[in-house]
């Protein structure tokens, strides 16, 4: 097999929490080099998040998988000194800082690339490097709020909090899309560039459907009123005998067809659009067939007949479900004493093997041989250590 498509790409990490570290992640899984840069005096603070495994916060872990660390003093010169010298031999710098932070301490982008001229530097954002939001403070919750996501998520009263990070996320993604980009065209050009990644912009594609279909008419799209959003009989999530959940997907009229076939219910066929009154008397009727049999049932069902059915799984029953284990979507980490499961990479490439699955780093636990391969003596080593510069 071949080495996997980013081997021979060094990126330096100077992220933090969830978007950059994620982003950083999927790219060690596909081969690069990741050093992950933290502040001798402020690490990472989601290391402090619980819950912990030994000493270490399962959050970290969850993030920071196959990457090298270091501690590093960026606010002195002898620290900026290893970190140019890190630089010069860099492909990528990922960072999530707000706008001109890293310029005020003389590592932004401007002034690095007259050391590389060909490096890359990823700024993953809130709001973006422009606009009028571009100082504003934030949050997953706030990215959301601006993108238009928000307001389409929830019941007729009021929108509904996800309960997952969903701006997060998708910064994560446009900034392995970006960083990805950014290197093909440095083949092409042999010259870098500034990525700049929003968080907020990042989020507005998922209600691309919606601002569609709003647009078009240039009426407003209410929260119920979106088919996708729980309007649809056949395009919804249903209650079991057992008090579990079933999500069914019925969308295309062969597959709703199939169901009312499977469950003896022709009468439905022809009946999931019309009168709310008609709508919500079938949904009950649905509703109450779904409760006559559990979800391992209609799972069974599900396996029969091409109907679009699936679990709704509970977050301890993803690593049992067969599709995900078939996909290494769920790998274990030996945590210290303990496992840990993690999410496992997305992408899959048939030339190459999968990466690895190595520990999250400990804090400053590379900085020595990191700062060895730079050429930096075991004499300059201890002395870099009593000052204060590295861990």
């Amino acid at each position: 097999m071949n080495s996997l498509p980013l081997a021979g790409i060094k990126i330096l990490d100077l992220s933090r929490l969830l978007p950059g570290p994620l982003a950083t992640q999927m790219l060690a899984d596909m081969g690069a080099e990741i050093i992950k840069i933290e502040d001798i005096n402020s690490p990472d603070y989601i290391r402090f998040f619980p819950p912990f495994v030994d000493d270490d916060s399962a959050l970290y872990l969850s993030l920071n998988r196959n990457k090298r660390g270091i501690a590093l003093n960026l606010k002195s010169e002898e620290g900026k000194e290893i970190f140019f010298s890190l630089l010069k031999t860099a492909d990528v710098v990922i960072e999530q800082f707000r706008p001109g932070v890293l310029d005020k301490m003389g590592i932004g982008y401007e002034y690095a690339k007259t050391i590389n001229p060909k490096i890359i530097y990823v700024s993953i954002t809130g709001y973006g490097q422009t606009g009028p939001y571009a100082q504003k403070a934030g949050h997953d919750l706030n990215y959301i709020a601006i993108s238009g996501l928000l307001a389409n998520i929830g019941t007729k009263e009021k929108p509904v909090i996800p309960g997952v990070q969903i701006a997060d996320v998708s910064g994560s993604y446009a900034a392995v899309n970006g960083c990805l980009a950014a290197l093909l065209q440095l083949e092409k050009t042999g010259e870098g560039q500034h990525v700049d990644i929003s968080m907020t912009d990042s989020a507005v594609p998922f209600a691309t459907l919606i601002h569609a279909a709003a647009w078009a008419d240039g009426r407003n799209i209410e929260r119920e009123n979106f088919q996708l959003s729980g309007e649809l009989v056949n395009y919804n999530v249903y209650e079991t005998a057992d008090a579990k959940f079933v999500a069914l997907g019925a969308l295309e009229p062969k597959f709703w067809m199939t169901f009312c076939d499977a469950v003896n219910k022709p009468e439905w066929k022809n009946k999931t659009f019309g009168p709310a009154d008609e709508i919500q008397k079938l949904k009950e009727e649905i509703s109450a067939l779904f409760k006559n049999k559990t979800r391992n049932d209609w799972e069974e069902f599900s396996n029969q007949h091409d109907v679009c059915l699936s679990p709704v799984l509970e977050t301890n029953e993803l690593q049992n479900n067969p599709q995900l284990q078939a996909r290494n979507m769920v790998i274990e980490t030996e945590a210290g004493t303990k496992k840990l499961n993690t999410i496992g990479a997305a992408i899959k490439f048939s030339a190459s093997e999968n990466q690895p699955n190595k520990f999250a780093p400990k804090f400053g636990q590379d900085t020595d041989s990191v700062l060895a391969q730079l050429g930096y003596s075991n004499e300059q080593l201890t002395e870099l250590k009593q000052k204060g510069i590295i861990l």
